[in-house]
């Protein structure tokens, strides 16, 4: 028997086995990345440039983001950007022939949630990844799909396991990977956080009304919990957040 694959122009796959074509669309094709953010905390070592182009490892740390979605064979990407966004879009120029990008740009800070529904708008299918710039996670996207599609979930996010740590709040998951729970802040001697990373149903942001500014993780997935269909996709895999000095230093010593 021969099994054959096509990719075609318009992003579908044909398969073509036993002499019988079928055609899937691919899985994830676009994500949203949300590059606005002022670096605050950064700013006793990085303060002249918006912090997803803080440098790490000699490139922007939104390099090591773009060539992950460049691997992972995600073709457009939607920028939500604020301050200093023209440096981000002249250095997005280099990779005009990677990428479709569009730009989603806030006159004013909207919070996450607010950046995140506004780059919505700009999605073509229905769904998307969302992509914090000031964070890696190494996460299989084409996994994270599978179970996002198989379970029928409208958010699933990814979920990196750690130990003794205070900085991050943890994620609650029951038997069957649903979120039923989040948890403040606090020492945790073992837990799943919140790897900044989602793959979401377009119109769970599109189709709702909220204000113009919100939080994503507050106003959002804490009110929306018992609503809509939230999903955990634990992935022990690198992970960095640049967002503090001390993991700026790190990420420059393991991103070499």
């Amino acid at each position: 028997m021969v099994l054959c694959f096509q990719k075609n122009n318009d992003n579908t796959i044909k398969i073509t086995f036993a002499q019988k074509t079928f055609h899937f669309k691919q899985m994830v094709n676009e994500a949203i990345i949300l590059a606005g953010g002022l670096g605050t905390r950064l700013q006793s070592v990085v303060n002249d440039v918006p912090k997803a182009l803080a440098p790490v490892a000699g490139h922007p740390f939104l390099y090591f983001i773009l060539k992950k979605m460049k691997q992972q064979k995600v073709q457009r990407l939607i920028f939500s950007l604020g301050y200093k966004h023209e440096m981000v879009e002249e250095y997005l120029w280099e990779w005009k022939d990677d990428f479709d990008m569009a730009f989603a740009i806030e006159e004013e800070p909207l919070g996450t949630g607010g950046g995140i529904r506004h780059a919505a708008f700009s999605v073509n299918n229905e769904k998307c990844l969302v992509l914090n710039a000031d964070t890696f996670f190494d996460v299989d996207v084409a996994k994270l799909h599978h179970q996002h599609f198989s379970l029928n979930a409208d958010l699933t996010i990814a979920l990196k396991p750690m130990k003794n740590f205070e900085r991050y709040g943890i994620v609650l998951l029951d038997e069957n990977k649903n979120i039923v729970g989040f948890k403040e802040k606090q020492f945790t001697p073992e837990g799943l956080i919140n790897g900044g990373v989602y793959l979401m149903n377009k119109n769970i942001l599109t189709d709702f009304i909220f204000p113009e500014k919100f939080s994503f993780e507050k106003d959002f997935l804490e009110t929306h919990l018992n609503l809509l269909h939230f999903q955990g996709f634990i992935s022990d895999t690198y992970f960095i957040d640049i967002g503090v000095p001390a993991d700026f230093e790190r990420a420059n010593q393991e991103m070499k």
